[in-house]
C-alpha cells in the first residue's frame, strides 16, 4: 500500500503510548492499533485533527506516500 502510517514514530517522538492517546481523545485502542499498523482502510479528517492537536504535528507527520516502486524495495 502506497501510504504508510507513522503513527507509531510520532508516539516514540512525543513519548507518549498509544493507551495515553487512546483516553485523550475518545479512539478505541482497537481502532488505533489497527491504523498504527497500517491495516486501516480510511481515516476521519476529525479523527486525523484530533491526533494532530494532541500529538502536537501535522498530517504529513502521520501519514507518508510511498510510490509502488519504492515500497517493493
Amino acid at each position: 500500500m502506497p501510504i504508510i502510517v507513522n503513527l507509531d514514530v510520532m508516539l516514540a517522538k512525543r513519548k507518549m503510548q498509544l493507551t495515553e492517546l487512546s483516553g485523550k481523545i475518545g479512539i478505541t485502542m482497537s481502532n488505533l492499533s489497527i491504523l498504527k499498523t497500517g491495516k486501516a482502510k480510511a481515516i476521519r479528517f476529525s479523527t486525523l485533527e484530533m491526533i494532530c492537536e494532541i500529538l502536537e504535528c501535522q498530517p504529513a507527520d502521520i501519514l507518508e506516500y510511498v510510490p509502488e516502486k519504492e515500497s517493493a524495495k
